[in-house]
């Protein structure tokens, strides 16, 4: 069975005419996605950072505080107000139950959020912006009408293992159970626009990326022009 269909991008009427291209940029742990961001960041263009934005809604204030504190109890908030993400894992990790009923209350406020700034970034006349989403294809973002295209970051498999093996703390149990969670890479090369490779040098990467950059801003250009 193929993947699901993709949906046109539905941009806002009052943001149609704008043309701005919107992309997704995802890949599994330590395939240098992070990496490929501050690279696109450096050549202008906004990234927005969906693990960035899900914090932001749990910080103090937050727009998730309430909804998760009704959710699942008050005992779930920090001495400062906002969500406390290692209470709140403790009742969802390994619970499909609760991890949907938090779903429920985050994922809608993640949408709110990235509408809101595709808008802004929109306003303010850019051709290309990037959405940096870790499950973008779990969590079918790229589904949800809001993509023109999925750059996929990916690199074989030794280098992959070699670079978060080496971060501290982990393990190879532990990188096995976060790669259970997450689609195959070879899957998600199979589904994705454009493949990045970070298993070569990173001015190849580099070069690859801003070859990629480009051929956007031109589409972009294009769309303005009619």
């Amino acid at each position: 069975q193929g993947p699901p269909p993709r949906r046109a991008r539905t941009p806002p009427a009052a943001a149609a005419a704008a043309a701005m291209r919107v992309l997704g940029l995802t890949g599994s742990i330590g395939m240098g996605k992070s990496a490929c961001a501050a690279v696109l960041r450096d050549a202008g263009v906004p990234v927005a950072d969906a693990d960035a934005a899900v914090h932001e809604l749990y910080a103090p204030g937050g727009a998730a505080v309430e909804p998760v504190a009704a959710a699942f109890g008050r005992e779930v908030l920090g001495g400062d107000g906002g969500v406390d993400r290692r209470a709140l894992g403790a009742l969802v990790v390994g619970n499909d139950a609760a991890m949907k009923t938090l779903e429920g209350v985050v994922h809608p406020l993640v949408a709110a959020h990235r509408e809101r700034w595709l808008e802004e970034r929109d306003a303010e006349g850019h051709e290309v912006v990037v959405l940096d989403v870790p499950l973008l294809y779990e969590t079918r973002l790229d589904c949800a009408g809001v993509l023109d295209a999925v750059l996929v970051v990916s690199a074989p498999e030794a280098a992959q293992r070699e670079r978060v093996l080496a971060r501290p703390g982990m393990s190879a149990a532990k990188l096995d159970a976060i790669l259970a969670k997450q689609m195959p890479d070879e899957e998600k090369r199979r589904r994705a626009d454009v493949v990045i490779d970070t298993g070569c040098s990173m001015e190849d990467t580099k070069a690859a990326l801003l070859t990629v950059l480009e051929e956007q801003r031109r589409i972009a250009r294009q769309a303005r022009a009619q």
